[in-house]
């Protein structure tokens, strides 16, 4: 598809997305110390965001030389009005909303729940979605989260609800509950920085469909790439591709294994 579409700069494509580039989204390399980015390189291909955002390039004629890469602030890309990129992406969740100002893409990841626990307790060990049934979990009150927890799980213990993940967050550490239930992302988020010797003991299956929640790359309104985009998301989902990427640094590298029955 390169050159059907025109890009901001001809014979290269330009992507945007937020500083400090976050783990496992983006992944350090040792022997650089690129700037500006700040803990990730999304430069490298290493990272599930960096990885698909260089699949998607592929899939639209660009080699990995063809990418260029800039910061740009999570809340601006969605702004209306110009834009410094030809895509952008940093876990950014589709919003009708969002959509009204900027173009956003079919769905790449479909995001995900999954239990946070400390370190040394038996739900660590859980393997099914049957062995969290006995243990005490908590999420905070009007999420996805805490539908998951009564529709999916459905524990035989009480179910506790929290205003806040620093509530649940305070509760797992005074052993009121065995595992805080929350979209992966999160998650990832509470046991980098929140909460100490913390570890995700699993995410919960996602069945894809328009009303579930999803990252999308973000274009200009009216971009003219925005078809190709979608085109080659298509084609990564159809390859398998997007599914591997998605176990390597995701499942795997992360730690987050899938859940089953």
């Amino acid at each position: 598809m390169k050159g059907q579409a025109q890009t901001l700069t001809s014979g290269t494509l330009t992507i945007g997305t937020d500083n400090p580039a976050y783990p496992p989204y983006f992944q350090p390399d040792a022997s650089t110390a690129p700037k500006p980015w700040k803990l990730g390189d999304p430069t490298n291909g290493q990272g599930f965001e960096s990885a698909v955002a260089y699949a998607v390039a592929g899939k639209l004629g660009y080699s990995q030389s063809d990418v260029k890469w800039i910061v740009v602030p999570f809340d601006n890309s969605y702004a209306s009005g110009k834009k410094a990129f030809d895509f952008y992406l940093a876990q950014v969740s589709y919003t009708a909303q969002r959509a009204t100002a900027v173009d956003m893409s079919d769905g790449y990841y479909y995001v995900a729940q999954s239990i946070v626990a400390l370190k040394g307790n038996p739900i660590t060990s859980a393997r099914t979605i049957g062995d969290l049934k006995t243990y005490k979990l908590g999420a905070m009150q009007g999420t996805t989260a805490y539908t998951a927890i009564k529709s999916v799980i459905a524990p035989t213990a009480t179910v506790s609800v929290y205003s806040s993940n620093d509530d649940a967050i305070a509760a797992v550490k005074a052993k009121q509950i065995d595992g805080i239930v929350t979209d992966l992302p999160t998650a990832f988020y509470i046991t980098a920085v929140q909460l100490d010797n913390s570890v995700i003991v699993g995410q919960l299956p996602v069945t894809p469909g328009p009303n579930a929640e999803h990252f999308s790359l973000v274009l200009a309104k009216g971009s003219p790439l925005t078809t190709c985009v979608n085109q080659a998301i298509a084609s990564l989902k159809a390859d398998g591709t997007l599914d591997q990427i998605t176990k390597e640094w995701l499942a795997d590298k992360a730690s987050a294994p899938v859940l089953q029955p």
